[in-house]
């Protein structure tokens, strides 16, 4: 066994050491190696997609390009391996042979909850929403047993031992839980559909057991390159322990301060024990990367001891008001002053909070867009269904397809009217055609000719020309047979966004967010589209079309599918004041001058949720006792400790502690992190020592 085990805090030089580590192991390699023979396999794995790219770049360059490796997720991996196995699969366990079908997030809820609908049916009293989360709920509960690597049937057991025998989160009986979820997994395998628990258990339970697979896993790697173990799941762990048993080599990166993912299935305590088989090398913060190095001891005394009277350096000040608003512009005024001093430049500032609300996303962008100031939110997973282009041509699929008059509306018709029309037709007019000239009707809404509409001439010719060239667009779309919706809405795209002229106005340029919302929206009608025409064939299905136009419609407006189209990745860093949550920004593994922990007197410090129901009772250290309000607190206080030492490692400057007396419901904050709003110095008391820190 041959084991290299890096550990450090936030930005102590982790990866920069497994690069050095790659480097070394190259240059011996070309020294060693036998021009007729292929080079060894290397592994690499990235805790998450979105932090790849750079160490992709760091290990090409080291390596001269002349060792290729395979760079992925850990979830990335597994799938890859269950797909390009997948025979070896149909063979054990006995299945149709077809290539396999992901499902994505979405679609899953929507299927399962369907198939378990007799047994839905007995729980009494609950809304639509409410069982749409039991069924998330149930589906989470399957991706944590096997993320952990134990058996699905193990279930009832361990809920039993962790909340007892009944729980209000649980109205069904453990073992019926636990025989949905096996009628689940074998109704995907039945249609070679795969999701992410599915991919997780097929892999530990099966090929991580295959001697056939193993063996070819080793012919094909010799070295595992894996950064940021604490945020992989325990399954992770049994790979890497059957890699290096069969002579393999392996290098690992731990981040001390880190378990970002704690609670989403990353198990980072069973994941350092593998550092008992490994070399292990300690690395120390360092005082010039970051503020960790003299900030971690008397910020975490001041958390865990309110009453310890101390006082913080001026790194860290104060931003204080009486009311959220307030603290939101003032937080915004600093930020704008300090820039247009030159004192920073915005993509050296963060504004990170334990959760930012779309009305604070709103008035930061508002007031700093409004000074020339960009302003970049992380990850923002805003359903497609907020933004108007996706509605509009949903909107406009029910007016194209026959027996969807229940879904529109007439202020649907006006908004499509002026975002395809790119406000040719405005708000005003496009109400008065909604009005006038919209025949609402169940089985086939018609948009009717514009002169219908006795004072018509108050449209005008342009907005006559516009709304006449839609509904001509619309007549044409609906008299065509056997048009599929996927053609139906990239046509729509291409008429209405992408074509160089509409009406007799040039089309307006689409931003970076409205591209990717149309990308979201084709890849997720693709999906859709394609798994509904597999589960036609093998189930012998004979749905209408417009049935299968409105499950899709409504699908989307529940709002459970997000604009984030694969692949995700900017060219570069925008010049932009980051805004994200505490969570999206640890995630993100960035780093800044200045940061603004936003809301600092919220108890979401402490007690945000960031995990999944009844993950603590899955890591492999859990007891087995039942799971009491103080093993919670303990864990929650843990959690805040980690968050602290990491964003302290993420910053090299300076802090800056947000808080209003009151929040959002008039009621007075009273966080965890109000000991150190007291110890620290007052931002307006500390601007005569600003030179002494720039």
């Amino acid at each position: 066994m041959t084991g290299i085990w890096i550990q450090g805090p936030t930005r102590s030089g982790r990866t920069t050491r497994l690069v050095q580590w790659f480097e070394e192991w190259t240059n011996t390699q070309a020294s060693v190696s036998d021009e007729r023979q292929a080079p060894p396999g290397v592994l690499v794995l990235s805790a998450v997609s979105g932090n790849r790219a750079a160490l992709q770049d760091h290990l090409t360059l080291v390596s001269q390009a002349k060792f290729p490796f395979r760079h992925t997720t850990p979830l990335g991996f597994l799938e890859d391996e269950v797909k390009l196995f997948w025979a070896l699969l149909v063979e054990q366990l006995d299945l149709k042979a077809q290539f396999p079908l992901r499902l994505r997030p979405e679609t899953e809820l929507e299927l399962a909850q369907r198939l378990w609908a007799p047994e839905l049916a007995k729980i009494e009293g609950w809304s639509e929403p409410s069982m749409a989360r039991f069924v998330r709920q149930i589906l989470d509960l399957m991706q944590l047993i096997t993320l952990s690597h134990q058996p699905i049937k193990y279930l009832p057991e361990l809920l039993l031992q962790a909340v007892g025998e009944t729980n209000p989160e649980l109205p069904l009986p453990y073992d019926t839980i636990a025989d949905m979820l096996l009628q689940w997994r074998q109704w995907c395998l039945d249609r070679s559909l795969l999701t992410y628990s599915l991919i997780v258990d097929l892999y530990g339970q099966y090929l991580l057991a295959d001697p056939t697979y193993l063996n070819l896993l080793n012919q094909r790697f010799q070295v595992i390159l894996a950064d940021n173990v604490d945020e992989y799941p325990a399954i992770t762990r049994s790979l890497f322990e059957t890699f290096l048993d069969r002579d393999g080599q392996g290098v690992f990166t731990f981040n001390s301060a880190g378990a970002v993912r704690l609670g989403l299935g990353a198990d980072p305590i069973y994941m350092s024990d593998l550092s008992h088989e490994c070399d292990i090398v300690t690395l120390e913060p360092l005082a010039e990367r970051s503020l960790a190095h003299d900030l971690n001891q008397p910020v975490l005394e001041l958390v865990n001891n309110p009453m310890h009277l101390s006082s913080l350096p001026q790194t860290i000040q104060t931003i204080q008001t009486t009311s959220r608003a307030q603290l939101i512009r003032q937080t915004a005024e600093m930020i704008i002053a300090a820039i247009r001093a030159g004192r920073i430049k915005p993509e050296e500032i963060a504004i990170i909070g334990p959760g930012l609300d779309p009305i604070s996303r709103y008035a930061f962008n508002q007031i700093l867009s409004q000074k020339g100031i960009k302003i970049a939110l992380l990850n923002d997973q805003r359903p497609l269904s907020s933004s108007a282009i996706t509605r509009s041509i949903l909107t406009l699929m029910a007016l194209v397809y026959p027996h969807l008059g229940r879904l529109v509306n007439r202020d649907s018709v006006a908004e499509m009217l002026v975002i395809l029309s790119h406000e040719t037709i405005d708000p005003v007019r496009a109400g008065l055609i909604a009005d006038n000239c919209f025949e609402p009707d169940v089985e086939h809404p018609k948009l009717l000719a514009a002169n219908t509409f006795s004072r018509w001439d108050r449209l005008g010719f342009e907005v006559t020309e516009s709304y006449a060239q839609l509904s001509q667009w619309i007549e044409q779309a609906r008299s065509r047979e056997n048009t599929t919706p996927i053609i139906v809405i990239d046509e729509a795209i291409q008429q209405f966004f992408l074509a160089q002229t509409q009406g007799t106005r040039p089309n307006q340029q689409l931003n970076f967010e409205q591209l990717c919302v149309l990308r979201e929206l084709m890849e997720t009608a693709q999906h859709y589209w394609e798994l509904n025409a597999r589960l036609d064939k093998l189930d012998n299905r004979h749905v209408n079309p417009s049935q299968t136009v409105q499950q899709f419609i409504q699908l989307l407006r529940n709002g459970t599918v997000t604009a984030n189209p694969l692949p995700f990745k900017t060219i570069s860093p925008p010049a932009a004041v980051t805004l994200a949550t505490v969570f999206q920004y640890r995630s993100s593994r960035r780093h800044h001058r200045w940061q603004f922990w936003f809301d600092a007197g919220a108890s979401r410090w402490l007690n945000g949720i960031d995990s999944l129901f009844g993950a603590p009772f899955f890591l492999q250290s859990y007891s087995g006792q039942p799971w009491t309000v103080d093993d919670q607190a303990d864990m929650n206080q843990a959690r805040l400790d980690r968050i602290l030492q990491d964003l302290l490692g993420r910053t090299t400057e300076r802090v800056f502690l947000c808080y209003s007396d009151l929040a959002t419901n008039g009621q007075e904050q009273n966080g965890a992190l109000l000991s150190l709003v007291n110890a620290a110095v007052p931002h307006s008391l500390a601007t005569t020592s600003e030179s002494s820190l720039n």
